[in-house]
């Protein structure tokens, strides 16, 4: 009988140490050596911190770049998209109802010249990034909510363009963005 049981109560007890404690103490600690310290990367502003670099973030006021739509509402705990389909007609509406709110606000804007991500989620719901295009578009709206010039706001812009990797995509991080224009002068 102790041939039967204690072989399979051994096992059992070596995976759950090796699985539940040395394997959480190693990536921990591999963690900890990543940027942001296991934490993730925080933006701070004023000596608070304003946001995750990797998460975006809902800005809706005019003064602000926008980032692009979340199906989850930003919220990094239920991340994920809205599982619907282009011909979806729930979907339909929403993309609709995005475009409507952009072109509000945007009124110098022609619905054919809004990029495609400042109107569709993304998979995630949390993309922290929006197209050179994507920024462009909005600058004429915050130049005239702040009073500042075109060309500067252009110039913020370009400041702000990554390339990620050496052949991938040209992006902007909205958070960034936004924190370097509540401090022009």
């Amino acid at each position: 009988m102790k041939e039967y049981i204690f072989p399979p109560l051994k096992l059992t007890l070596v995976l759950l140490i090796v699985c539940v404690g040395i394997y959480t103490l190693i990536v921990t600690g591999i963690a900890k050596l990543a940027p942001g310290k296991g934490e993730g990367v925080t933006l701070t502003k004023d000596g608070k911190v304003v946001g995750y670099e990797l998460i975006g973030q809902k800005f809706t006021k005019d003064k602000y770049f926008w980032g692009r739509p979340s199906a989850v509402d930003y919220n990094a705990a239920g991340s994920g998209g809205s599982n619907k389909g282009p011909s979806n007609p729930d979907y339909l509406k929403d993309v609709q109802a995005r475009i409507d709110t952009f072109l509000k606000h945007n009124p110098d804007v022609k619905k054919e010249e809004i990029p495609s991500e400042m109107v569709t989620a993304s998979g995630s719901g949390l993309d922290p990034d929006i197209s050179v295009q994507g920024a462009e578009i909005q600058i004429n709206r915050i130049s005239k909510t702040r009073n500042i010039q075109v060309e500067k706001l252009k110039d913020l812009v370009a400041e702000h363009t990554e390339k990620q990797g050496s052949i991938g995509t040209i992006k902007i991080n909205v958070l960034k963005l936004n924190i370097a224009l509540d401090e022009l002068k």
